[in-house]
């Protein structure tokens, strides 16, 4: 039996079920990938192919803690014994000395007492597609029957609640709920959410006039809506509401290395694992190009450092445009997602990211605050310390008339952007 481990840190998006989902959501980009297998006869993973790849994951992992991340489609529709039986091999398998956690991403309209009690039990971390208030969520996220379902989600959040399953909201932004910013971030905290990731949907087509589809963001909607909710978070809710790509914003300032793929220099370590065995390079990137092997035939480890998967990952830094270089948020972004490089630079150049405006409006924009506040951090002051030397904050963007472009790049007069969000 081989032994060897992968030479970095990894993390497989797992799919047991393949692309298979109860929902209809409009802007989902996974479902179509049932083409890539039109002789599959099931997309449920077998017994065989689980243990395998149990097995080598656990193989390839080189730290004490081994992290299983399970996805779809809809991983739920499985059904709970499936994932009663993921974690029984897992023990079987499980190295002494070494801890497993097993995370499930899910759509929460198939959760019930049953499967509350087996996630409690074994300590599964819950990511929740909701999309906020129901009249945004349910514009978009609908059933095969296009049925509303943010009714059924918060019946299933109602559950995590009780069984007290802390959860993080996956929420994507698209074209629509990015007019509501504060709608979406009130709704998060009256349901009690700690932990928000927000998504910006990205679609291209090119026969459309955008070259992109309906439902995606607009980069400088995005960008407002970021800074909106930033605004008022910064001031509120510092340590009680965890957002995601405020953290990032963060992390070069306090010396950190990014968290999140997209904003990492180089990318490749979140393959996708199909229900067969096949490894593809990314999430967004599962197509027969970007098709590594199938741990069937070659170990995961030896997959994972593929010289085209490493090269995958590097040309995210290679191939950055010069106006992506030179740009003072660089370190920040570093390019953004390479499904999203699309667009050309103003000097014409391509690759660069479909939601720079957006990202870099945002980024510049939050950097004097996290500036002023990574010396407090520190320095150990409580979050009610770090959101006093916020309020009144004039004093920590760069000094401004009221009528020059405002500093946070959005292209509008200071007095008409941040300098009134600054003294509300």
């Amino acid at each position: 039996m081989r032994t060897e481990t992968a030479a970095k840190e990894f993390q497989i998006f797992a799919k047991p079920g393949g692309a298979v989902c109860n929902l209809d959501c409009h802007y989902c980009y996974y479902l179509e990938k049932q083409g890539l297998y039109p002789r599959a006869k099931s997309f449920r993973m077998n017994d065989a192919v689980l243990e395998d790849y149990i097995v080598q994951h656990i193989q390839a992992t080189t730290g004490p803690v081994i992290r299983f991340s399970w996805h779809g489609g809809e991983p739920t529709s499985l059904g709970v014994d499936y994932f009663r039986n993921i974690v029984s091999l897992q023990r079987g398998h499980q190295p002494s000395g070494k801890q497993i956690i097993n995370g499930i991403v899910t759509n929460d309209t198939l959760l019930d007492d049953e499967w509350c009690r087996f996630l409690v039990a074994e300590g599964f971390a819950v990511g929740l597609s909701l999309d906020g208030p129901a009249e945004l969520h349910d514009l978009y996220r609908v059933t095969k029957s296009q049925k509303p379902t943010h009714a059924r989600v918060m019946d299933g959040l109602r559950l995590l609640r009780d069984y007290g399953i802390p959860y993080d909201v996956l929420c994507v932004v698209h074209d629509l709920n990015v007019r509501y910013p504060m709608q979406v971030y009130e709704f998060f905290k009256e349901i009690g959410a700690t932990y928000v990731g927000f998504l910006p949907l990205v679609q291209r087509s090119k026969g459309l006039p955008r070259g992109v589809t309906q439902h995606t963001v607009p980069a400088g909607a995005y960008g407002s809506f970021l800074c909106t909710i930033f605004d008022e978070w910064i001031r509120h809710d510092i340590g009680r509401i965890m957002i995601q790509i405020f953290d990032e914003a963060a992390r070069p300032l306090r010396a950190l290395e990014h968290s999140l793929c997209v904003f990492r220099e180089t990318c490749g370590d979140v393959p996708v694992l199909e229900h067969n065995g096949d490894l593809y390079s990314c999430d967004h990137f599962v197509d027969r190009g970007h098709l590594l092997g199938n741990i069937c035939q070659t170990p995961l480890e030896e997959l994972l450092s593929r010289p085209e998967q490493i090269r995958f990952g590097r040309n995210k830094r290679d191939y950055l445009p010069r106006y992506c270089r030179e740009c003072d948020v660089l370190s920040m972004c570093n390019g953004g997602c390479p499904k999203d490089r699309f667009i050309e630079s103003p000097d014409r150049e391509a690759r660069l990211n479909y939601l720079c405006s957006g990202l870099k409006q945002f980024f510049a924009h939050s950097r004097p605050f996290f500036a002023k506040l990574v010396p407090l951090w520190q320095a150990g002051a409580t979050n009610e310390q770090l959101m006093a030397a916020v309020q009144g904050a004039d004093a920590m963007v760069p000094h401004v008339g009221r009528n020059d472009p405002c500093p946070c790049g959005s292209g509008r007069k200071y007095k008409r952007c941040c300098l009134g969000k600054l003294r509300r």
